[in-house]
């Protein structure tokens, strides 16, 4: 099992940045593929990030990439997203999620976190 919080959310001008936090608790983060995923008013949920249990491979959703950047830190069993050159359109309710296995820009994610609200005004 592994439970996870985020953080970090909040409103920001279009151009600006925030980083998100993902604290994950249970014995098996590091064995765990995490992810972001975010969701929009009227919207389905959409993948936005995922990162291998090592750190040493990642994938994007076009709409974020060059703009948005995952890492973990397993020490600290906490997910990163930093996003920068926001815009409105990536405003909704981002949430952290991990699963067993890496799928890339396929993630599915076993376990969710509640989410954080971001919020790009122009």
């Amino acid at each position: 099992q592994v439970q996870l919080v985020e953080s970090g959310g909040g409103s920001v001008q279009a151009g600006g940045s925030l980083r998100l936090s993902c604290a994950a608790s249970g014995r098996s983060f590091s064995r765990h593929v995490m992810g972001w995923f975010r969701q929009a008013p009227g919207k389905e949920r959409e993948f936005v990030g995922s990162i291998t249990w090592s750190g040493g491979s990642t994938a994007y959703a076009d709409s974020v990439k060059g703009r948005f950047t995952i890492s973990r830190d397993n020490v600290k069993n906490t997910v990163y997203l930093q996003m920068n050159s926001l815009k409105p359109e990536d405003t909704g309710v981002y949430y952290c999620a991990a699963e067993m296995y890496y799928r890339g820009v396929d993630m599915r994610g076993d376990y969710w976190g509640q989410g954080t609200q971001v919020t790009v005004f122009s």
